[in-house]
């Protein structure tokens, strides 16, 4: 069973039914229990870094979401989800993230050239720049969908994948058994079910 975490962030929803189209067993929960129990855990999100952290902090799963990695357990953030798996973000002042994975949130306007538009959205390639298992169903070319205006930075170790928009921005993480997608693969039609599947059927393990 995979847990969606619900604090109150995200479109949990259509991310459910992607998950289900994949044949997978999904349930949102905001319930500690549940999502310690779960077989795979996903950090989902939209919005601002600071309200989100709040959120997760009031309700107490950014301790279970911490419990959930020390465990062993696949987790995967999306979007926000995998902005706040890292440190620190400078979204409208310094808020703490998770620290699952070492970096730092920061303006995508900080590399990439002026008068291209923010936030970044659409379509755009991944290129992969590190194998791993959520990315065994996609091949080179095939390309996801963006909705950012603030990108994971400082964090080129746990990069395992890219997109240009101007600069090379961070399209994808993971450090052990915590992994992010900054694009969504619920809205990326095959590719994205792909991904998703890919990270269902994940052990954990990075080496593919």
């Amino acid at each position: 069973m995979i847990a969606i975490i619900d604090y109150g962030v995200g479109n949990l929803f259509s991310l459910a039914h992607s998950l289900k189209a994949v044949g997978a067993q999904a349930v949102v929960t905001g319930e500690a229990g549940v999502i310690l129990s779960a077989d795979r855990v996903i950090l989902p999100g939209v919005g601002a870094f600071g309200d989100a952290a709040k959120k997760l902090r009031e309700t107490g799963l950014d301790g279970v979401a911490k419990a959930v990695a020390a465990r062993g357990t696949p987790i995967m953030g999306i979007c926000l989800g995998m902005q706040l798996l890292l440190d620190k973000s400078f979204e409208f002042g310094e808020h703490d993230g998770l620290g699952l994975i070492p970096g730092e949130v920061r303006p995508i306007s900080e590399v990439i050239p002026a008068g291209l538009k923010i936030p970044h959205i659409g379509w755009n390639a991944l290129e992969v720049r590190k194998p791993h298992p959520i990315f065994r169903n996609v091949e080179p070319g095939d390309c996801v969908y963006f909705v950012h205006s603030y990108y994971g930075a400082n964090c080129d170790e746990s990069v395992i994948a890219t997109a240009e928009y101007g600069a090379p921005l961070t399209a994808a993480v993971a450090k052990g058994n915590v992994c992010g997608c900054q694009f969504h693969p619920e809205k990326s039609g095959d590719v994205g079910l792909g991904i998703l599947k890919a990270f269902c059927e994940w052990d954990g393990v990075e080496s593919c």
